[in-house]
């Protein structure tokens, strides 16, 4: 079907206004506007709610820290500042000490590794700052009296502080080890600092006593784990485990028992890692113990120096990582040159660049490549218990997979072997198995599964959601219900419109030592007793009849419970009229109660842990999303920033919400937003772009950046309206399904007086850029389009490499994004009918299409294969090719030049503005530059 622009429309518009902010004849936004824009990083609150800071940060130029006092009294600036830290007592915040942008930009090549980053340490009291050179990591003690940071080392790359990662150029002392550097210790009580020598990481125990760290010395003369007491002035080291060659890491706190843990070993004489056992230690005693080491384990298995230790809170279990030692990589010998032999096979063999993709892999070998990392370094958890010296292997190479948990008797443990060479082309399936961590023996208790399996918190029940409904299994008896068969709602995703099956809404709250779960449908909270009774829908099904979603936002991350008639704050999304307001229930009770609630988007941040202080925001088209403070009731709400005062002098736009039909009659929601200025009767030039769904953005402030993606403000205050429509997908048509959604939307705002028929851009990036890039094989109502990065030729995109991933994108079509349903073999004519190569011939619309030369998501030559065969057709076509860029420009001189080019696009087709003269004649090639 071929959709001309005389398309006439039947169905209903309903126009839903949003009141504006803004006034008429305001200033049109310039692209050094845009790079000056700041948006808000790091947000936090003092634990006593007394003060607030967050990072300001600038598309390009220099961040910046800001403190508030949450009373508004207060306000103080940290310049060049980024990734505060409060101190738990709220006396003090530390920030990173960025370099310059400047400093950067006038750095030669090669050369930025050089700068380092700093520190700054603000008195909340005073508002004094303290500047620190050259600092890589830093930290508070957990009672707010030290502040402990390590400096970077003075040559290697540069690293921001926070950081606690080795740094590269370091040479090694000798026994595998990168030299340590300064750890500065400063004393916020008394205001003295003493320093320790050639530190390679530190820890600090949760009651800010102890210290330990990890010297790796120059000479080998100091290496070793060390611990001082901070209460003694002298600071003496002691010595917990040392030795010339030793390496030591990972050192761990037990929170409840004050025990460290760490691993530790020597290295052979390459100077590698040759082993590593597993010390405790305890203050008070004289050095650390050995505990665990190969000759405790099962044969072959071995304790491995790459690891990750994890105490549980209640400091009564360890959880490591061991290894069998036959996955354990070791490096090839090399000969000596005397021992060379120019005509010996082997040694000819040995410099060979061949990889073999098997047909029966597991994995295909460009995804092989981009897991060999994690896999080379892969461990199998196991669980240490200290009371008795025990330790009980958890994971297996056939059990991979096992999430840590607090529970103390079983664990989830997962497997996707069985289906790995399956997930080429299918969905992503895994076995699940309950394991027991007193013994390690598992349990089947979920085949072939896809979807969400959450274990409660004290490892009791088990639910997962499977076959369109909820259930749950009881551990200790592997007895499973379906929670959901007898309720007449839905707990599958409605919208949902992939090949791949349905999945289920969130669940996994649990309530009160888990005597009952709750669990999400579209748009209600319902709660489902363990012991089997009756479930109970919380929000009364008020969620249902009025379309909003609840929510649950749970503020302290570290609950693992919800507890009966706990004030539980709830997001309510409007899933008709777009916004998201603020509400609150018991927990266990049925029943809310609305909180904040206007045209606006609600979003909770944090709570203070020790007040009733609450931070949140509350954005709108319009409105930035600055930050606010509230008390509890949220009764005094009080405004503290407001980063970008200067957006009140531009031509915003207004944004309003537009419905229509589908030319199938589906109801179908689009944003449109005026230009900034408008004049009612005015016909404007329109920007289309879109992706699936983007009403749900009604009320988000877009991000004024410059980027791949058009930036909405910068286009409607200069002149162009921009239309956000929502797209309904059919599986095996999802071309035609974005024309016929598109084309009724873009009339519609035609007939509205709004759009000039003769100016309408449509633009779409990666999936959106396909669908671009179809609906001109389809219509020829958009005056020029622009698809970045589209797929063009399903048929050889199918087999494509997802380079990203080195994943095969055959997944993609025959269960997921793409929407084919089936193999190329299967739904040969689908593939066909779906691809805009194939109808090249009837697009008459000009098209400027954008890739990145690495796109690690679509292979770039798709935009290869519908330039040439437009060229080849004698079709308008302008290809921007950016050498070395991904999926998205990343460099900033490209995001510029990709940002001028869309709008000079925009400006000549839709303006009628003199064409550049890359548009007109294109850019010969004369080289690169060096």
């Amino acid at each position: 079907m071929n959709l001309k622009r005389n398309f006439l429309l039947i169905g209903l518009i309903v126009i839903l206004p949003v009141v504006t902010l803004n006034a008429q004849d305001k200033m049109a936004l310039e692209l050094t506007d845009l790079m000056k824009f700041r948006q808000i990083q790091s947000p936090s609150i003092s634990e006593d709610g007394k003060w607030v800071t967050h990072a300001s940060v600038p598309d390009r130029g220099d961040p910046e820290v800001v403190v508030y006092s949450t009373s508004g009294k207060e306000k103080y600036l940290i310049p060049q500042g980024k990734n505060p830290v409060i101190s738990t007592n709220g006396k003090w915040v530390a920030a990173v000490h960025a370099v310059s942008a400047e400093k950067l930009i006038k750095t030669v090549s090669g050369k930025a590794g050089e700068l380092k980053a700093g520190m700054v340490l603000l008195n909340t009291a005073t508002g004094e700052q303290t500047n620190y050179d050259h600092i890589k990591s830093f930290t508070f003690s957990n009672d707010g009296r030290w502040l402990i940071s390590l400096r970077s080392n003075e040559a290697g790359n540069s690293k921001e502080a926070g950081s606690s990662k080795k740094e590269k150029g370091e040479k090694e002392n000798g026994n595998g080890a990168k030299p340590g550097t300064t750890l500065q210790l400063l004393s916020l009580e008394k205001g003295f600092t003493d320093t320790l020598a050639y530190v390679t990481s530190y820890a600090l125990d949760s009651i800010s006593q102890h210290l330990v760290y990890v010297v790796a010395d120059t000479n080998n003369t100091g290496n070793g784990v060390f611990a001082v007491d901070l209460s003694d002035s002298d600071f003496s080291p002691l010595a917990l485990f040392s030795d010339s060659s030793v390496w030591a890491d990972y050192l761990t706190w037990n929170n409840q028992s004050g025990q460290l843990a760490f691993l530790a070993g020597t290295c052979n004489e390459n100077g590698k890692k040759a082993g590593a056992e597993l010390f405790l230690w305890s203050p008070g005693e004289a050095n650390a113990n050995v505990v665990l080491n190969d000759n405790d384990l099962e044969e072959e298995w071995t304790v491995y120096h790459t690891n990750n230790l994890r105490w549980t809170k209640d400091g009564q279990r360890l959880f490591l990582g061991i290894k069998p030692s036959s996955e354990i990589i070791l490096p090839e010998e090399e000969k000596p040159d005397s021992l060379v032999d120019i005509f010996s096979r082997e040694d000819i063999l040995s410099k060979r660049t061949v990889d073999v993709w098997h047909w029966n892999d597991p994995y295909i070998n460009s995804n092989q490549k981009k897991r060999w990392k994690s896999e080379k370094e892969r461990t199998y958890t196991g669980i240490y218990y200290p009371e008795d010296g025990r330790f009980v292997r958890l994971a297996s190479p056939e059990m991979p997979d096992l999430r840590i948990s607090e529970a103390k008797n079983y664990l989830v443990g997962s497997s996707n072997i069985p289906y790995a060479q399956r997930a080429t082309w299918d969905s992503r399936y895994s076995d699940y198995y309950l394991v027991d961590i007193r013994t390690g023996d598992k349990k089947m208790a979920i085949e072939e599964q896809q979807h969400t399996v959450t274990l409660s918190p004290d490892g009791k029940f088990l639910i997962y959601f499977k076959d369109r409904h909820w259930f749950m299994v009881e551990t200790a008896t592997m007895k499973s219900r379906n929670l959901t068969k007898d309720l007449e709602v839905s707990f599958a995703d409605e919208d949902w419109d992939y090949p791949a099956d349905v999945p289920g809404y969130r669940g996994g709250q649990w309530l009160d030592g888990s005597e009952a779960v709750l669990i999400y449908d579209k748009y209600d909270i319902w709660q489902f007793p363990t012991s089997g009774g009756e479930p109970i829908c919380l929000t009364e099904g008020t969620g249902r009849a009025e379309k909003y979603q609840f929510r649950i936002r749970i503020l302290d991350p570290e609950k693992r419970y919800v507890d009966s008639g706990e004030k539980l704050f709830l997001s309510a999304y409007h899933d008709l009229e777009k916004h998201t307001a603020l509400y609150s229930m018991e927990a266990g009770t049925p029943g809310i109660t609305p909180i904040k609630e206007e045209a606006k988007k609600y979003t909770l941040i944090a709570k203070a842990t020790k007040a009733d202080q609450i931070l949140f925001t509350r954005q709108s088209y319009t409105e930035f999303p600055d930050l606010w403070v509230t008390d509890a009731k949220f009764k005094k709400s009080l405004k503290l920033t407001d980063v970008n005062p200067q957006a009140s002098e531009f031509a915003w736009g207004d944004a309003e919400l537009v419905k229509w039909n589908s030319i199938d009659g589906t109801p179908i929601q689009g944003i449109l937003i005026k230009p900034g200025n408008y004049e009612p009767g005015k016909k404007y030039p329109v920007l289309v772009y879109y992706y699936r769904f983007f009403t749900n953005r009604m009320y988000e402030f877009n991000t004024v950046a410059i980027n791949h993606r058009p930036c909405f403000p910068y286009y409607a205050s200069n002149g162009y309206a921009i239309f956000l429509p929502d797209i309904r997908f059919d599986v095996g048509n999802p071309g035609y399904s974005a024309t016929k959604c598109l084309v009724p939307g873009v009339q519609k705002i035609i007939d509205m007086g709004v759009a000039d028929p003769d100016a309408i851009c449509l633009h779409g990036h990666s999936w959106s850029g396909y669908q671009t890039a179809f609906a001109i094989t389809q219509t020829n109502i958009f005056t020029c389009a622009i698809a970045g990065a589209p797929v063009s030729n399903m048929t050889s995109a199918y087999s494509g490499i997802r380079w990203g991933t080195g994943l095969a994108r055959q997944f993609q079509y025959e269960k997921s994004q793409s929407r084919i349903g089936g193999s190329l073999w299967e739904a040969r004519d689908k593939y066909i009918e779906n691809s805009p190569v194939f109808f090249a011939d009837r697009i008459e619309t000009p098209l400027l299409i954008m890739f990145g030369d690495v796109d690690d998501a679509v292979p770039w030559y798709q935009g290869i294969e519908l330039y040439l065969a437009m060229r080849r057709l004698g079709k308008d076509c302008v290809f921007l090719q950016y050498r070395d860029e991904p999926h998205h420009p990343k460099k900033y001189a490209n995001k510029l030049d990709y940002t001028i080019r869309f709008k000079e696009y925009l400006d000549h087709y839709l303006k009628g503005e003199p064409a550049a003269e890359w548009i007109k004649t294109g850019v010969p090639y004369k080289g690169e530059k060096p």
